[in-house]
């Protein structure tokens, strides 16, 4: 099969998934956060295990309907044509893939590679940041994934740098995350690398970190962002971060298939982050010669396009706004019950759909583990515990674009009755 006959059957069969959703989902403008007819629509396009209430949609996000049929038809061409496709096509495929997400981002395609996850965009940034020097130090905060901490710690022997830890305030408040990392700089003077998570997946916190990448940079500091969670559930575009390296997911937020993550270097950093040790000289000025991944679900990258189309159809600011409602209906209507503690603030800065709670009192591993395992039972809701924040562990609730604002509402009489119990 030559490559126009390719490129003609692709664009086939991306007719029909581009009619279909325009045909199935109404105009993105003026639709209202709690316009459930609406979002019911959206809903439809989701195939959702019917005896549940998921409210643990962070782990990754599933893919719509129309989104799934193409990447079964991906791994059907990938799978049929092999190498003979993959010698001769895929590459400018692929390139046109990335050319499109960074589009999406507002940045030079140079400037970013497709990776596996987050994980490994951002150990590609950790490992491979070339300016830290024997007594030198690395920030980094109790919110943060473990993974990333992870990586800094590694840093204390690969680097021989000091790692330093800190706890971001809980109530916090916009400016004093600014502060408390102000401070901690001002306390370490010797810091040269943080790491910024930019929407937790512990408590969904928001930090604000072109704020913080400021400050830091006004001291010579460099920073590493983490933005695994954050880009697609809050409505922002990558300069606004104005952040030098950040690792990226697709298949959280944007419903891409599982496997596709995105690493991004800024142009005029590109030399602070060394090449990949799997890469051979000559090294180009570029993203993508600092990572090296090996063989991957190409069917999953080239599925990118039909996720992007799917969201954009939608709409970004209605997909986020649809999300924070969601959120604010269980979180700002329980803020104020005794003995329950929501984990993010009001402030609309400071969250997008993502919030934790913890019941007063009930804050080890084991107290949580048992109040999501009551939720299941008793209530059929699934959620997740997350340990790591400094005052203890929670529950994580992440609500989709198919949660229903009843789901929600099932949530609020849980919480409830489960606290009148304890």
């Amino acid at each position: 099969m030559d490559i126009s006959r390719r490129q003609m059957m692709m664009a086939t069969a991306a007719a029909p998934l581009a009619g279909r959703i325009e045909a199935a989902l109404p105009a993105a403008a003026a639709v209202r956060p709690d316009d459930e007819s609406h979002w019911t629509k959206i809903a439809a396009h989701y195939d959702v295990v019917p005896d549940i209430i998921q409210l643990e949609n962070g782990n990754w996000g599933m893919m719509a309907l129309p989104v799934l049929e193409t990447y079964e038809a991906k791994v059907r061409q990938v799978n049929r044509a092999t190498s003979y496709y993959a010698r001769r096509g895929l590459t400018p495929d692929l390139i046109a893939v990335r050319d499109r997400v960074a589009a999406k981002m507002q940045v030079d395609p140079a400037e970013i590679a497709f990776t596996r996850n987050a994980t490994e965009a951002l150990k590609s940034l950790i490992g491979g940041y070339n300016r830290l020097r024997p007594g030198d130090a690395v920030l980094y905060a109790d919110l943060d994934y473990d993974s990333m901490q992870a990586c800094f710690g590694s840093l204390k022997h690969s680097r021989n740098v000091d790692v330093v830890r800190i706890d971001l305030p809980e109530p916090a408040t916009h400016q004093g995350l600014i502060d408390s990392y102000e401070q901690a700089l001002k306390a370490n003077p010797r810091v040269r690398l943080i790491l910024l998570t930019h929407l937790s997946h512990r408590t969904g916190l928001v930090v604000p970190v072109r704020e913080i990448v400021a400050m830091a940079r006004a001291r010579g500091i460099d920073a590493i962002v983490d933005a695994a969670h954050s880009w697609g559930q809050i409505d922002f575009s990558l300069p606004d971060l104005d952040a030098d390296f950040i690792g990226f997911n697709l298949h959280k937020w944007w419903g891409a298939p599982l496997g596709v993550g995105v690493i991004y270097i800024r142009k005029a950093k590109i030399d602070l982050i060394d090449p990949d040790i799997g890469n051979a000289p000559p090294f180009p000025a570029n993203t993508y010669a600092r990572v090296h991944t090996g063989t991957v679900d190409f069917a999953a990258q080239l599925t990118v396009p039909a996720a992007l189309d799917f969201q954009e159809s939608i709409g970004d600011s209605a997909r986020a706004a649809r999300l924070t409602y969601l959120r604010d209906r269980w979180a700002e209507t329980l803020r104020d019950m005794q003995g329950l503690e929501i984990l993010t603030p009001a402030d609309p800065r400071l969250h997008g759909g993502i919030t934790s709670f913890r019941y007063t009192g009930h804050n080890s591993a084991s107290d949580n583990i048992a109040i999501a395992k009551r939720l299941l039972d008793e209530h059929r809701i699934f959620s997740v515990p997350r340990n790591g924040p400094a005052r203890g562990a929670c529950i994580r609730i992440t609500p989709a674009l198919f949660n229903s604002a009843d789901d929600i509402d099932a949530l609020i009489r849980a919480l409830r009755s489960i606290g009148a119990s304890l």
